[in-house]
């Protein structure tokens, strides 16, 4: 839609921080937003908060510990601490389990936490088009069942995973491998019930098992092993195991045909753990996710572009406002196999503010994954517990923007980053 037409589109909203995708980035970004001080309005197109922790069903959580030390708290903190206190987190002691937690509850959580830091909210409503000019953001376009309304605000936050506000903003931006283009497979998660875990065989037997199936023509999967995870509830098996290649998070059409291959994925994989795996003799499927989990899709060019030696290196930064400890983890965008390299033991590298300031713009800021970073950076830091470091982190940022009248760019980060370690963050230089 044209900036012209956009413009008559009646103004029914509006807010000085306005954020867009309410997932764990946006949540967290909503949240610190409002809780310092900004009027604030979270845009989130399903009926619930969570984003790739609801709507994906993407579970667990991936580590946010290294040398024994925790490095993500703040708001990440409170949303498990919520959780385990609702009975939605797990404490059973096996590696596959030990940061669990129920999607169910966390919907409830992530409400909650809203409504008491008083976000207000806006379900069920989409983000199609903005107004930007120069380099400044001034409205964004809903589509919804009331139809077409624009909002306007002071700073927005775009959380919606595929950078989808900065790009029709004009950001620029890159996608997929420098090669090729190719992006992360997708992923469908689904939860089995009903399962014999005492009788479940060693990981090794069941891939057995499945490359045997695979070879027989009865699995059409070119994951190269069979991914699953206790849950909260015992009895029930998580799996993060199908793989979709060669589609492209936003297109439409490409998420359209990745749905209908990924759930004639699980059907397949129901069959062969129902007839083959010791344990699953009775199980069944409990639950397909809501929407199919995008690894990556657009990464927004930044102030400063994190490398894949920036994580590797455990590389500092003076405007550190997150860290992260996830390996590089690339799943093969044309087919079979991932790579994994480790950080050094117990290291941990820091994200700067920079990357979260899509380049010449003085009004917008990313959270989540599509911040400024190479393919293979991308790689470790699009999980989920540093994509709510980077929200609570834009979200005090956007607050100060709007009360001290600064641009994104022009935030004083020694100020930002005391106010992250007041609120609980945890940054290198603390």
């Amino acid at each position: 839609m044209s900036d012209e037409c956009l413009r008559t589109v009646p103004v029914s909203l509006g807010a000085e921080v306005v954020v867009c995708g309410g997932g764990p980035a946006g949540l967290c970004a909503a949240i610190a937003a409002a809780q310092e001080g900004a009027d604030t309005l979270l845009i989130e197109r399903y009926g619930f908060l969570g984003g790739m922790a609801t709507a994906g069903l993407v579970n667990p959580f991936m580590p946010y510990y290294t040398g024994g030390k925790q490095i993500i708290r703040g708001l990440f903190q409170e949303i498990i601490d919520r959780l385990d206190a609702a009975g939605g987190w797990s404490h059973r002691q096996d590696e596959w389990a030990r940061d669990a937690f129920d999607p169910e509850i966390m919907k409830l959580v992530a409400q909650e936490m809203a409504e008491e830091a008083g976000v207000r909210l806006r379900l069920h409503t989409m983000v199609v088009d903005v107004a930007a000019n120069d380099g400044h953001m001034e409205q964004v376009l809903l589509a919804s069942k009331s139809g077409w309304e624009a909002v306007e605000g002071r700073v927005f936050v775009d959380a919606t995973g595929d950078g989808d506000v900065a790009a029709r903003a004009g950001a620029q931006y890159e996608q997929g491998r420098a090669e090729d283009g190719l992006s992360q497979p997708m992923t469908l998660m689904f939860r089995m019930g009903g399962v014999d875990e005492k009788r479940i065989p060693a990981r090794g037997e069941i891939n057995a098992l499945y490359d045997e199936a695979k070879a027989a023509g009865e699995i059409n999967n070119l994951r190269e092993n069979v991914l699953w995870f206790y849950t909260t509830r015992p009895g029930e098996i998580h799996f993060n195991t199908t793989r979709v290649v060669k589609r492209d998070g936003t297109s439409a059409a490409d998420l359209t045909e990745a749905e209908l291959e990924a759930r004639r994925q699980v059907g397949q994989m129901v069959r062969f753990l129902v007839e083959k795996i010791p344990g699953f003799e009775n199980a069944y499927l409990m639950a397909t996710a809501t929407q199919i989990g995008v690894r990556e899709s657009r990464r927004i060019i930044g102030e400063y572009v994190m490398t894949e030696d920036d994580v590797l290196g455990a590389r500092k930064f003076p405007d550190a406002i997150a860290r992260g400890c996830y390996d590089i983890d690339i799943h093969d965008p044309g087919g079979t196999g991932t790579v994994i390299k480790q950080l050094p033991e117990g290291e941990s590298y820091d994200i700067p503010y920079r990357c979260l300031c899509p380049r010449g713009f003085d009004n917008l800021l990313v959270a989540g994954r599509p911040i400024s970073a190479t393919h293979e950076a991308h790689s470790s830091l699009r999980v989920m517990p540093i994509a709510a470091a980077l929200g609570e982190a834009a979200g005090v940022a956007a607050a100060m923007c709007v009360e001290r009248g600064q641009t994104v760019t022009g935030v004083d980060v020694t100020a930002l980053r005391q106010r992250l370690v007041e609120r609980g963050a945890s940054l290198s230089a603390e």
